[in-house]
């Protein structure tokens, strides 16, 4: 149950018994029944935890504390605040928040003594500037209790990646790392490429620093143990051997080309190559090839030598010789200009399975070791840890990480930092690896920096853009049209926040401008009901319309007719050739039109921001067009289920047949009764 403590104009607190109902309302308990019901809190202080790994970890709803202030932002009122909520804490472990006035979290801390760690944020004059700063913005505060300081750091970093408030170290990295799942649920496994919740059945395999490290596994999987990548469908339907089987890639299960005790045997070597055990399986083909070869079966001799060719050749490509490691994680960190670069190697089962580097932000004043502890917190926060991770410092609370993290898989996870040996090694060359990264993040940056400088020049903008939104549509002859929003930032483009938008009128499928308006009319007005004081940066300080005068004076029209007048609009047209020759026509909302040569930065940037709008709503409405081909209209008819729909199908042949199909006729297609043969005859001719 989920405690909440108010408190008086004097600052004295009373405990109002009470229960959160889903929908994140407060009512008055079993045990208080004579007391008024609390105000109901903005649901953003309800939303329900991730399951956990086992139900003895922790729970937001075992304990929880809210102090509620009001104010503008002072420090000597975030103080107050947090003295308030000091009456209240007890001397236990768990998680604080930090809120602002509007509600929004601020700051997410954890703490062996919840007491003792939060009172310290009244001594203002010892804390660093950032946190003089956020105690100035505090006026509420939420408190979760835990078990122990390692379930407080697991749930930490659960809420930083929920919340991402400003005054934490973020991992910023929007991507699900992919892994490689060998399937357990057919007769003859499938080994394919899997991102997102791990539900299916199987052996999981990562994680992978890219898809591309995944393909390339694969296809040495493929080429070396001869494994299905296809889906059921296609396996169940095939009556001979596709093109991987001739181009020694598959063994053709779905044609009996190899019995089941077979290719499961090629699946165990693959699960042993995968395990780290590839010195076993290469004297295992190697024993195979050479009998072969006595037997004098040559073609068989000749397909297991370039299995073996395979294998030496992944064995080679290895980025780093990391044999003898087994499962493990590499990081090093490198920081210069008031940036941050973490390259992280993954390796399992003695082989490299690639590399990334992430780029922290918020960052400033924080000591590396806490960046580094905050980065790991966070980062296995979704992938689930080795047994053992390697770094070029110890993070900060060493210890109490490599607890969390044993307690997170329910094993032993050591983090250690090595001093000498090969492990020393492969700590350089992570470290030169982050060096090397961050110095081309520095280096794009400037770059980029000098070009939003020159292009509010150009353009006249009263300053650097933060958040530059694209419009673009698409459609065929006015068929599956949508409108495409593309949003980019001086840190580049900001995926998360793309959006699509289907043309709910079709009447304006086929009018450029007329799908412009209806795409500003949503987008604005929803702007202007969620966030109408504009403090949210969710409002764009430029946007670029895929298009000339006729779009432009669209959009702004349709703004005008909102009230919204100080939006910065630019039209990005073809030039006089239509682009052959590499050139644009901007247009200006002054009516002005400006040409850039065609190897101006400037003409580069901004074609490129076009570009990925284009490419955007390209692939959303190719995505709706192939939904769309397996769309029947039997789908529309109310009361028409999936075995109605195949049985009228099968009757009839097709959808058309059905459609113009008399009443007797729909009432002796098998499983169909009078009434829903009545039910999809008016369907199609009332």
């Amino acid at each position: 149950m989920l405690k909440q403590v108010q408190h008086d104009d004097e600052g004295k607190g009373s405990f109002i018994g009470a229960i959160a109902l889903p929908e994140g309302r407060w009512v008055p308990c079993g045990h208080h029944p004579n007391r008024p019901h609390c105000d109901p809190r903005p649901a953003r202080y309800l939303i329900p935890m991730s399951q956990p790994q086992s139900p003895d970890r922790f729970n937001e709803d075992k304990a929880s504390y809210t102090v509620r202030g009001s104010g503008a932002p002072d420090i000597d009122a975030g103080v107050e605040a947090i003295r308030t909520t000091l009456r209240t804490l007890p001397i236990r472990p768990g998680v604080y928040r930090m809120h602002d006035a509007r509600g929004d979290v601020l700051y997410v801390g954890k703490a062996r003594a919840l007491k003792n760690r939060v009172a310290n944020y009244t001594q203002v004059d010892r804390l660093p500037r950032r946190l003089q700063r956020m105690v100035a913005q505090t006026r509420s505060m939420t408190i979760v209790t835990t078990n122990s300081e390692a379930e407080a750091l697991l749930l930490e970093a659960q809420l930083i990646k929920r919340y991402r408030p400003p005054y934490n170290v973020l991992l910023r990295d929007d991507k699900s790392f992919p892994f490689i799942l060998l399937r357990e649920d057919h007769a003859f496994p499938r080994v394919q490429k899997h991102r997102g919740a791990r539900k299916a059945k199987g052996r999981y395999y990562g994680p992978f620093a890219s898809a591309g490290s995944v393909t390339r596994t694969i296809n040495a999987l493929q080429k070396l143990f001869l494994l299905r990548s296809c889906t059921d469908s296609f396996f169940a339907n095939r009556s001979r051997p596709c093109l991987l089987y001739q181009i020694k890639r598959c063994s053709a299960p779905c044609v009996d080309r190899i019995d089941p005790e077979g290719y499961a045997e090629l699946v165990r070597d693959a699960q042993d190559f995968l395990g780290g055990k590839s010195t076993k399986v290469q004297q295992k083909l190697g024993t195979a090839m050479q009998v072969a070869s006595d037997a004098m079966d040559f073609e068989q001799a000749a397909v297991i030598r370039d299995r073996l060719k395979a294998l030496t050749f992944i064995q080679g490509s290895q980025a780093i010789n990391a044999e003898g490691l087994g499962d493990a994680d590499i990081f090093a960190l490198a920081q210069k200009g008031g940036a941050m670069c973490i390259q992280a190697f993954f390796i399992r089962g003695g082989q490299n399975w690639g590399h990334r580097s992430f780029f922290p932000v918020h960052t400033n004043e924080v000591a590396e070791d806490e960046v580094l502890a905050s980065f790991v917190a966070q980062f296995y926060e979704e992938v689930p840890p080795p047994k053992l991770v390697l770094a070029d410092r110890a993070p900060a609370e060493c210890e109490l990480m490599a607890q969390a993290l044993s307690e997170r898989i329910g094993s032993k996870v050591r983090i250690e930092v090595p001093q000498r040996g090969d492990r020393t090694r492969l700590i350089k060359q992570a470290q030169r690896n982050a060096v090397e990264a961050l110095d081309r993040r520095l280096a794009e940056t400037t770059s980029q920096g000098k070009i939003l400088d020159e292009m509010v020049e150009m353009f006249g903008l009263d300053a650097v853009p933060d958040r530059i939104e694209i419009y673009d549509n698409s459609h065929i002859q006015g068929a599956h049209a949508l409108g495409a929003m593309v949003v980019a930032g001086p840190e580049g483009f900001r995926k998360n926040a793309y959006r699509k938008f289907n043309m709910k009128n079709p009447e304006i499928s086929n009018d450029d401008f007329a799908m412009m308006r209806e795409m500003f009319e949503r987008r604005f007005g929803r702007a202007q009901r969620e966030d109408p004081d504009r403090d949210s940066g969710e409002w764009p300080d430029l946007v670029l319309i895929d298009g000339g005068k006729g779009q432009l004076s669209a959009a702004r029209a349709m703004l005008e007719e909102m009230g919204i007048e100080d939006v910065t609009m630019i039209g990005v047209a073809k030039g006089p050739h239509h682009g052959r020759d590499g050139r644009e026509v901007f247009h200006l909302m002054d009516g002005r039109e400006l040409t850039l040569p065609v190897n101006h930065p400037v003409l580069f940037y901004l074609q490129r921001l076009r570009d990925e709008a284009h490419r955007f709503a390209i692939g959303a409405h190719r995505a709706k067009r192939s939904k769309a081909i397996t769309v029947s209209s039997l789908d529309e008819v109310p009361g028409i289920g999936p075995a109605r729909k195949k049985a009228l199908l099968m009757h009839f042949g097709t959808a058309r047949a059905v459609r113009d199909a008399a009443l007797e006729d729909l009432a002796r297609a098998p499983g169909v009764s009078k009434a829903v043969a009545q039910q999809v005859y008016d369907y199609f001719h009332g």
